[in-house]
């Protein structure tokens, strides 16, 4: 059986880690499939250019994973497929987990989940993607906006990749399910007009120092508020945040509502009445506290249970999920 070979000396990475990931790709790419013999110790050792310690340490490995298995006087084989799959997220947020929770339980128990965070940082996220390479048979990548991100995806073979959640610098066979963060902010406050004009402003509060959030919400947010001639205002810096009886609140970090609720109960303002809040992302609580906040939000459930769905069928995906607004006791 062939296997590819790429055993790069000057990588940074091990050559038994380099042998590894090696079998690995070629089991997750089909190359390699259950009961398939791998090359002999001194196969490797001739055709590679691999000493004996290298090639019995990437074998004591893939045997440590229950990839491969040792037979004596026959050799080593492949015991099952590679069901491996990376959920590679920017942050940890509650609406995350909703999303993991998603993914996961609409996945059989054969199907390992690795989980991994970003948090914004390209070289991380480099990093990780770098060493993961031919260690998963799925890559489901919640991708930001940055430059190198469209070539750093690239290295994923693209019938193995779902970017989720936003869809931006992506090639057109990428696959994809994510939110729309433009013209369905634009649309959902447009059927909530009457409503909005209760309120004498329309307060976006964007953090710009330490949000993410894509600008297309505020863009979208200053267009509705344009064309429906709503004054409104955007406030960048929440520390001169000063909430107001009338206002409506339109907030992109759960931070920032600690605070505009801390100072309603410190001036006795009652939300959805003296004041309104509309929060962007659901998430479990959001139902309950203060009996209810009043959430923009796409099903992150939903957006798991595609995710899922891509795992398990094979072919293209492009998906938008719905960004609905769920009206409750704060607006």
């Amino acid at each position: 059986m062939t296997i590819n070979l790429n055993i790069n000396p000057n990588s940074h990475s091990l050559k038994y880690i380099q042998l590894v990931d090696a079998v690995a790709n070629a089991i997750s790419e089909g190359t390699l499939t259950e009961g398939d013999m791998l090359p002999s110790v001194n196969d490797l050792m001739k055709n590679a250019s691999l000493s004996r310690v290298t090639v019995f340490k990437a074998y004591s490995e893939l045997k440590s994973r229950n990839i491969i298995e040792s037979v004596p006087n026959r050799g080593y084989f492949v015991t099952k497929q590679l069901n491996r799959v990376l959920l590679f997220l920017d942050t940890f947020k509650a609406y995350k987990e909703v999303l993991y929770d998603g993914f996961r339980s609409n996945l059989p128990e054969n199907i390992s989940v690795d989980l991994m965070f970003h948090h914004y940082n390209i070289d991380v996220l480099e990093t990780i993607i770098n060493d993961s390479i031919g260690k998963y048979s799925h890559y489901i990548v919640m991708n930001f906006d940055h430059p190198r991100m469209k070539k750093i995806i690239s290295k994923i073979p693209v019938e193995k990749l779902l970017l989720i959640d936003w869809n931006i610098h992506t090639a057109k066979n990428n696959s994809f399910v994510c939110q729309d963060f433009g013209k369905a902010v634009y649309d959902n406050f447009a059927a909530q007009i009457d409503k909005i004009r209760n309120y004498k402003r329309f307060v976006f509060i964007y953090p710009e120092k330490w949000t993410y959030h894509p600008k297309t919400t505020l863009e979208n947010f200053e267009l509705f508020c344009s064309d429906f001639k709503i004054k409104h205002e955007v406030l960048y810096n929440v520390d001169e945040l000063n909430i107001q009886k009338g206002d409506l609140y339109f907030l992109v970090s759960d931070r920032t509502l600690t605070k505009i609720l801390d100072q309603a109960e410190d001036r006795k303002l009652e939300k959805g009445k003296d004041i309104g809040i509309i929060s962007y992302n659901d998430t479990p609580m959001k139902k309950y506290v203060k009996d209810g906040i009043t959430v923009l939000s796409t099903n992150f459930t939903e957006m798991g249970r595609k995710a899922a769905e891509y795992v398990l069928n094979p072919g293209e995906m492009k998906c938008v999920i719905p960004t609905k607004l769920i009206n409750r006791n704060s607006f």
